[in-house]
């Protein structure tokens, strides 16, 4: 318990103390000793054994996500499951989660995803998994929960915005596949990109449909479906809002230090030269997505169709420690080239189209965002 303890009041003073003003570090070092103190109490005099590794965890973590719903400790398994989720395949529900306000919310299901087929929307509140209530854990302990072998069933409950009744879905875990890209030619005269992530080859994957696309002198219009992508690389949304701008700023970072402040422009050439163009979002549109919806928007370069965005107008990086876990830190936040940052409020559609259904699916017949852009390019 000692070394557990003096290890994790390293962590918590390398963290704090260099930013912390004089007058206020007494504070720090009171506080620092208050939670040694409960770490003995809790030691000493809880009715059960304690898992002290677990508990040094979560305090952790607790330090991490009282700063905002993004910032996380990983344990040195969990980041080997993220390094290999990033691959491109790996077994799972496919949902991206965050926390707020102390409930686990769906960000997005993953395109043809387990949690996809079977109804699970962005925006959703998980609040049991299987017999455990989630309310009161830590993003961790509930993504802990959700683990488990390809294969297995797992049933999630969760409470969606305008349904009175909770729903409850039961969902065989799978092997995910992570597919950046898919595309298509609708009525012989549109070019439809899907985009379902930002992934390091997104950027490329775009270019070449795109330049499939220009052979084809029939194709006259656009749409860029950005709905259920929770985001990814900056550099990938930065190259593809490159790819429909001819100047302009496409995107700035402001950070703690002024230094390390960043503005990108869009280089001279737009690849499809300037036809007209169509944005598909919703609330599952998250941080990369936005930033390309909202520099095309601000240029009045697309047109922009469906629900507001999400609202994740930050940056993380994944920093690793000495024990082979990491901890997901929020280092910057973004802003559109109108200045605007899109945090908690999300990307604004020109058109507003709500999904009009609870049987609502992408790319289906039931699909009437996808359907009225359609009509809106054809006239």
């Amino acid at each position: 318990m000692k070394k557990s303890l003096i290890s994790f009041l390293l962590f918590f003073l390398i963290l704090f103390s260099g930013n912390v003003r004089s007058e206020n570090k007494d504070n720090i070092y009171e506080k620092i000793d208050l939670f040694g103190e409960v770490l003995n109490k809790i030691n000493k005099e809880y009715v059960d054994d304690v898992n002290q590794s677990k508990i040094m965890d979560a305090a952790i973590n607790g330090v991490l996500q009282s700063l905002d719903p993004y910032s996380a400790y990983m344990s040195p398994e969990m980041y080997k499951e993220m390094q290999t989720e990033t691959s491109g395949e790996f077994g799972g529900l496919g949902i991206e989660v965050s926390m707020e306000a102390g409930v686990v919310k769906v960000i997005t299901p993953i395109d043809s995803s387990p949690a996809d087929k079977v109804g699970v929307k962005a925006g959703d509140y998980i609040i049991k998994i299987n017999e455990t209530q989630v309310q009161g854990k830590t993003l961790s302990q509930a993504v802990e929960l959700m683990r488990g072998p390809v294969g297995s069933d797992i049933e999630i409950t969760v409470r969606r915005i305008g349904v009175k009744k909770s729903l409850t879905f039961k969902i065989t875990r799978d092997i995910i596949q992570v597919s950046s890209v898919k595309s298509e030619i609708i009525n012989k005269n549109i070019g439809y990109l899907r985009l379902t992530s930002f992934n390091e080859n997104s950027s490329n994957q775009v270019k070449k449909e795109i330049t499939k696309f220009k052979k084809n002198k029939e194709i006259k219009n656009y749409i860029l479906d950005l709905r259920n992508n929770p985001g990814g690389l900056l550099s990938q949304a930065i190259k593809i809002s490159d790819f429909f701008l001819d100047n302009g700023e496409i995107v700035s970072t402001k950070s703690k230090r002024k230094y390390e402040n960043r503005k990108w422009f869009a280089k001279k050439g737009d690849m499809i030269d300037g036809e007209t163009m169509i944005v598909l979002i919703n609330y599952g549109s998250a941080s990369a997505s936005e930033i390309v919806a909202g520099s095309l928007k601000d240029h009045k370069r697309a047109i922009l169709v469906g629900e507001s965005t999400y609202g994740k107008g930050s940056v993380q990086s994944i920093i690793p420690l000495k024990n082979n876990g990491a901890i997901r830190l929020t280092v910057s936040k973004y802003y559109l080239p109108s200045g605007k940052s899109i945090s908690k409020v999300g990307v604004a559609p020109d058109i507003e189209v709500a999904e009009n259904s609870e049987e609502f699916r992408l790319n289906t017949e039931t699909d009437n965002q996808l359907e009225f852009a359609i009509k809106l390019l054809n006239g």
